[in-house]
């Protein structure tokens, strides 16, 4: 129950546009990850930015148990197996981005479409926080079986064999 575990990996492209540039990302995003893709939407007006509220501006889609495990693998050898210690947070998870997509196997460069960056981020916990977040009989997740910045940088040197810089 102390060991730590890969929760899921969220795999987030925003585009900051809708149409078929948006369109682009998502049939690439699915082809990446072989799941289903999830648009997200504006929150709020930017008119700097041309941004309009509930206006479709990205995508998403949330791997879990052996495909995050895979995707994450694939992720970190395109990335070198580096981070930073600041790319880790204080609650375990970490967070890191790949500039392109062409560098995924199986993906090229297509003229028409563009290069696309993603931002990936994974939740690392242990067994059992479950409690905080069951309908019935919620409990506290106590502060013994919290996982903290150093238990994730270990766990990612030793499964993952990362570099911490």
């Amino acid at each position: 129950m102390r060991s730590p575990v890969v929760e899921k990996v969220v795999v987030h492209m925003g585009v900051g546009e809708s149409g078929q540039h948006l369109v682009d990302a998502e049939n690439i995003l699915g082809e990446i990850t072989k799941q289903s893709v999830v648009r997200t939407y504006s929150k709020r007006t930017l008119p700097a930015f041309s941004i309009k509220k509930s206006e479709p501006i990205g995508c998403k889609v949330t791997l879990r148990g052996e495909r995050a495990e895979e995707f994450l693998k694939t992720s970190l050898g395109i990335i070198e197996s580096q981070l930073r210690a600041s790319q880790f947070d204080k609650y375990g998870n970490v967070a890191f981005g790949v500039e392109e997509h062409t560098d995924y196997p199986g993906m090229r460069y297509d003229p028409n479409i563009g290069i696309f960056g993603m931002d990936i981020n994974v939740v690392v916990n242990r067994p059992g926080y479950r409690i905080n977040k069951r309908r019935i009989v919620k409990r506290k997740i106590p502060t013994s079986h919290r996982i903290t910045k150093e238990d994730t940088i270990t766990f990612f040197k030793d499964k993952y064999s990362v570099e911490v810089m």
